[in-house]
């Protein structure tokens, strides 16, 4: 895996030329390819198919592609690039020919809408189909107007969800913007799959960043606590029983510290926050998402799903209200 590519989706749209920067960025920093993949609009693979068929030399023997060409424009004038870029024009449905090509890659890239559908729409079609079934880690990146930073009042609004989403430490988030804040994991520590945890602090490695891991207790808060009150954050080193905090919370806090520890111990150099609440865990990610580089969550419960065609209601509703990428990361290892 170390050295699988990062796939990027295109179609022309820009909601997919948002994510092509993100993934060739996501390229650069694991020193990894950059795939490019486009599925054919249907009058192209019509074409191809008639041309085929009547095997007339005459014809040109392919269908002008204008993405190709604008995209291969786009990365010529951007900064640095992978060592290899390839560009892959695929043919089939969307939904299955990126699934295809993204087997055995890091990690897939798209956008939250592509040229489809209707502009209201939070989340496209083939992005879900995507999302609920590739074989590797997909990354959605959200349309420039349901970023943070396109928010009325950006500015001083990220900063605020930062330090609610970070308790005290929310330095990383509050001034450098969502691309450079923490990675942030949603973790159940009885359910989530090692290859979820594995991949949010692989990804906090890369960036040089915190790990902060939210999980979610579903009790009321306790009659002193203001309601929507801020998550705390906890170092592992600062979790002393000292009878004060709501039993569900300390238990939470432990299991999480229980759960971290072979990771912790394998990427020693990732900071890691722990944080529990009282609530719906995806509202609580949905917050932490506007000062976060990347949300990562896995794509389903593994014993309520039926198999990989299911997305789990966590995940689905990070695809459609997040603030910033989201990683939906599928259990890779059969004995997951």
């Amino acid at each position: 895996m170390s050295n699988a590519p990062v796939v990027a989706a295109v179609d022309g749209s820009e909601h997919s030329l948002r994510a092509l920067e993100w993934a060739r960025t996501e390229a650069l920093r694991h020193g990894t390819a950059l795939v490019v993949a486009h599925v054919l609009p249907d009058s192209a693979q019509l074409y191809a198919a008639r041309r085929s068929s009547l095997a007339d030399p005459s014809q040109p023997e392919q269908y002008a592609d204008p993405v190709g060409e604008r995209v291969r424009d786009i990365l010529a004038g951007a900064g640095e690039l992978p060592a290899e870029v390839r560009y892959e024009s695929l043919e089939g449905s969307v939904p299955e020919a990126l699934r295809v090509s993204g087997e055995g890659a890091r990690m897939l890239v798209m956008g939250s809408r592509g040229h489809g559908g209707f502009a209201a729409l939070l989340l496209g079609s083939n992005s879900r189909a995507v999302a609920s079934s590739a074989a590797c880690p997909v990354v959605v990146v959200p349309h420039a107007a349901r970023s943070a930073g396109a928010e009325d009042g950006a500015g001083a609004g990220a900063e605020t969800d930062a330090e609610a989403g970070a308790g005290d430490d929310a330095e990383a988030g509050a001034g450098a913007g969502p691309s450079s804040g923490r990675v942030v994991l949603g973790l159940h520590a009885a359910e989530t799959a090692d290859d979820v945890v594995a991949f949010a602090f692989a990804e906090a490695a890369a960036r040089g960043t915190t790990v902060q891991v939210v999980s979610a207790y579903a009790i009321p808060p306790a009659p002193t606590m203001m309601v929507d009150s801020p998550f705390q954050v906890i170092p592992p080193e600062g979790l002393a029983d000292d009878g004060n905090a709501v039993p569900a919370e300390r238990e939470m806090l432990r299991s999480q510290t229980e759960r971290l520890a072979p990771f912790r111990a394998r990427w020693p150099q990732v900071p890691v926050e722990q944080a529990a609440a009282p609530g719906d865990a995806a509202e609580r990610l949905v917050t932490a998402s506007r000062s976060a580089a990347l949300v990562v969550v896995g794509r389903h419960h593994p014993r309520r799903s039926l198999g990989s065609l299911m997305i789990g209601s966590v995940a689905h509703a990070l695809l459609h209200h997040a603030h910033g990428p989201v990683a939906v990361v599928p259990t890779l290892s059969d004995d997951a």
